[in-house]
């Protein structure tokens, strides 16, 4: 068992997620007594650390406890479910400033923008379809696996946030999950009540442009501004410019599938040139080419070792245009076609 005193309170150098984000898990928990403490205490936290809503618990622990806690209380749409329960200030001033937001576009970019002073090592953005816009939210570390609980939590939660600052009736288009299907998505689809697609390259909630775009109200913009300020004094120190090939895998992961992956897209998104860009993935002994290989290799075998996703389903999530461009890719990665995986 990790040490419990290892909580800190300052941004860590490993994936983390605030410790305030547990505590509505963790009142799901106290109404089996019993459970709570003893699960904690397994993956090496105590109850008095998520005291200091600012600390932060190892994103890793997070995602465990989430899944185990579904197992305790035999309740596999226990992410879901408690997501449709979430309010504005349960992420504290992101919250409020999601809902001082006039768009839910302009709420939404905010969210990926300021999601780092809550937890790390994730990707999340928007990106325009046509008529249609998406916005993506994934962990980055592909080895924080299974992650079901927190990706339907958040999309949920999310989806509750946009009815709770701006439409009590609105619906997104579809919604996206990487995870696989269960076997009987049926609980899902009561709470969702929007048509739901697994084995993506991302968790995504598909919205209207129109609506997206509708101004809702006039901004305060004193308000957003000390708002804004606050978030970025909890981020701290954190270098935002961080790792390029993180951040270049950062957007592959939003774009993968769904729009163009280009030199010049990438660059535009990372506000560099073209030319700078090629020039500090070589100096890192890389390129863009390399990047969506590993990333769509790391997604395929992911993937495959669930079980039960259709070659075909993963071709389409990887951008490929059938499974048999799929197939002769994933045999050139590995030297084995997928079935014998």
């Amino acid at each position: 068992m990790a040490g419990a005193s290892k909580l800190i309170r300052h941004s860590p150098p490993i994936a983390a997620i605030r410790a305030s984000v547990l505590a509505p898990l963790v009142h799901e928990l106290d109404k089996t007594p019993g459970k709570t403490d003893i699960l904690l205490a397994c993956h090496g936290i105590l109850r008095s650390q998520l005291e200091d809503p600012y600390a932060f618990v190892p994103m890793a622990r997070y995602v465990a406890i989430f899944e185990e806690a579904a197992d305790v209380l035999r309740e596999p749409t226990l992410g879901a479910r408690m997501g449709i329960s979430f309010k504005p200030a349960d992420i504290g001033p992101i919250g409020i400033l999601f809902s001082a937001s006039s768009t839910i576009r302009i709420a939404f970019d905010r969210l990926s923008k300021y999601i780092t002073a809550l937890q790390g090592a994730t990707t999340s953005g928007l990106i325009s379809e046509d008529d249609r816009v998406l916005w993506t939210y994934r962990i980055e570390d592909l080895n924080l696996w299974p992650r079901h609980q927190d990706a339907e939590y958040t999309l949920a939660a999310s989806c509750q946030l946009v009815r709770s600052c701006f439409n009590s009736n609105w619906r997104p288009l579809e919604i996206h999950f990487e995870h696989t299907a269960p076997r009987n998505p049926a609980a899902l689809n009561r709470i969702f009540r929007v048509p739901l697609l697994f084995s993506q390259s991302g968790n995504r909630i598909v919205m209207e442009k129109s609506d997206v775009d509708r101004h809702y109200r006039r901004e305060d913009h004193h308000l957003t501004a000390v708002l804004e300020r606050h978030i970025t004094d909890l981020v701290g120190q954190t270098d935002e410019a961080g790792d390029l090939q993180k951040r270049v895998l950062s957007v592959i992961g939003i774009y993968l599938g769904h729009k163009p992956i280009t030199i010049r897209a990438i660059a535009d998104e990372l506000s560099i040139s073209v030319r700078t860009l090629q020039r500090r993935l070589a100096e890192e002994g890389t390129s863009l080419r390399d990047l969506v290989r590993r990333y769509r290799q790391n997604l395929a075998e992911l993937q495959l070792e669930g079980g039960g996703t259709r070659h075909a389903r993963i071709a389409d999530a990887l951008g490929y245009a059938d499974s048999t461009v799929f197939w002769r890719a994933f045999k050139s990665w590995t030297g084995k076609p997928p079935s014998q995986r």
